[in-house]
């Protein structure tokens, strides 16, 4: 028969609960991820599987105990005997410390129903959060304010004043009165990392694995079509993110109210917006690891370093809950500036701007060590080209507008250029038509529509140079482009 405890039967260990047949001072560190955590008890002469064995001279090991736990951890406990049939056992009430607790120099939490020791980055997290601290609020040695891009300051002035939340800031405001009125800056003018990080003029500088990293993905993920990197200060760092989206790897179907021309981004930009401020702003800095997108034909998959708060779930999320961002500094200044509406509406926005645009709410995955969120991309034709397999589901989809095409793995802006390319046009009418340097659509753009795109004259660098969409790559050619010029 299964014995019990309080009332409980005692089959399984969990987070908060430990059993062992004796007394070993290896115990010692359970008892010191029990206070480290979220408290917990610890039964001694009781065995793993809930049965009560007793424990010998117990009144000695009623005294030992208490005396070795506040030697070696500096902690009190309550150590208090029970008796079960006819059996005498301990128990060990450990109640959780709100300062960090070490066994002979070694820091141990438990998670789930095993205890880890804490290392690295981890280690530093921790006790930052032990003592009230978050590291975007720690100073960052070497650094002065000439380290600091004042045009990013502007830009964050002007963010706030469009949103009315400058709260005593003005555009002639010097950077150092800027910087304090957001708390960036010790009482004695030191520069905290969170600084750096939004308005800084090199960030890589100072840390590693601040940069944004994109890539479209083919058969698997090891097959990158193209692969983008973002870096600087993390106060534009979305507006870049989205620029790139926009012009390489997300569709822009056109459509026209009336005389006026409309391009939604087919994700609805709000949502993606939101999740990339959600990305940077909870990220763990100290991981050293970048931001991740990954593009696939049927999804975008958003990945931040940065485990959840403890206590918290996917589950969590998805309800109404209390911020509690990581790097509080970073969500202050993106409130400031107009990018987050409130602390613990995230999720909520991402899932009502999809609901307006009829999108499917992201899926939302805790996993390898960080969080994740998943955009499903609706509206595109199925066709089995190999540049447009899914790294998920299998499902293969192309870009928009493919009455006139042929299936190529067109971004949004190749789209528009072989649309606009019917007819014979030179690169500078081709970049005036789609808004974008020359330089961008003779080197970036050109060579990835080589087989989109044909040349009227053969010398590559001929001065009068024109390209038009190639017949063999229309599906319905009109008279006008498969006739001889």
């Amino acid at each position: 028969m299964t014995s019990t405890v309080l009332g409980k039967q005692m089959n399984n260990e969990s987070q908060n609960i430990e059993y062992k047949r004796i007394w070993l001072d290896e115990n010692l560190k359970s008892v010191c991820a029990f206070a480290n955590s979220q408290g917990g008890v610890m039964y001694i002469g009781i065995d793993d599987d809930g049965q009560v064995v007793g424990l010998d001279n117990i009144h000695k090991w009623q005294e030992d105990i208490p005396n070795k736990i506040v030697q070696n951890l500096g902690i009190v406990c309550a150590v208090n005997t029970q008796e079960e049939f006819g059996r005498t056992y301990l128990e060990i009430q450990v109640q959780p410390s709100n300062v960090p607790i070490s066994y002979k120099g070694i820091y141990y939490v438990h998670s789930g129903a095993t205890k880890q020791e804490l290392k690295g980055t981890a280690l530093q997290q921790f006790l930052l959060t032990k003592i009230g601290k978050s590291w975007d609020d720690m100073v960052c040695d070497g650094v002065t304010t000439e380290d600091i891009d004042r045009n990013a300051i502007d830009y964050f002035l002007r963010m706030s004043a469009n949103y009315g939340r400058m709260s005593g800031l003005s555009f002639i405001d010097a950077t150092e009165i800027v910087l304090d009125n957001l708390d960036l800056l010790t009482p004695a003018g030191a520069v905290k990392n969170a600084a750096i990080l939004l308005f800084g003029k090199r960030p890589s500088r100072f840390f590693s694995g601040i940069d944004f990293r994109i890539c479209r993905l083919g058969n698997g993920e090891s097959d990158i079509i193209v692969q983008d990197m973002v870096s600087g200060n993390l106060i534009e760092m979305a507006d870049k993110v989205v620029d790139i989206l926009k012009a390489k790897y997300l569709y822009s179907p056109i459509h026209y109210q009336g005389l006026q021309r409309i391009e939604p981004l087919e994700i609805p930009e709000a949502s993606l917006r939101e999740a990339i401020f959600n990305a940077i702003i909870h990220k763990d800095y100290m991981s050293g690891v970048a931001i991740q997108m990954k593009v696939y034909a049927d999804s975008l998959w958003l990945w931040n370093n940065g485990n959840l708060p403890e206590g918290y779930t996917v589950d969590t999320l998805l309800a109404p809950h209390s911020s509690r961002p990581r790097n509080p500094k970073l969500a202050n200044a993106f409130f400031r500036a107009g990018f987050i509406e409130s602390w613990g509406r995230g999720i909520e926005k991402i899932r009502n701007a999809g609901n307006e645009k009829g999108m499917s709410m992201p899926s939302i995955q805790a996993e390898k060590g960080g969080i994740s969120v998943r955009f499903f991309r609706a509206g595109l034709p199925q066709t089995t080209d190999r540049n447009a397999t899914s790294g998920t589901t299998g499902t293969t989809l192309q870009p928009y507008n493919l009455t006139t095409l042929r299936p190529y793995n067109l971004t949004s802006l190749m789209q528009e250029i072989a649309d606009y390319c019917q007819e014979w046009h030179s690169v500078g009418e081709i970049a005036e038509h789609v808004r974008r340097s020359r330089q961008y659509i003779r080197g970036e753009v050109m060579p990835k529509m080589a087989d989109i795109l044909e040349r009227k004259y053969e010398t590559p660098n001929h001065p009068n140079q024109q390209y038009r969409t190639k017949p063999s790559a229309l599906l319905n050619p009109t008279k006008e482009t498969t006739g001889k010029s």
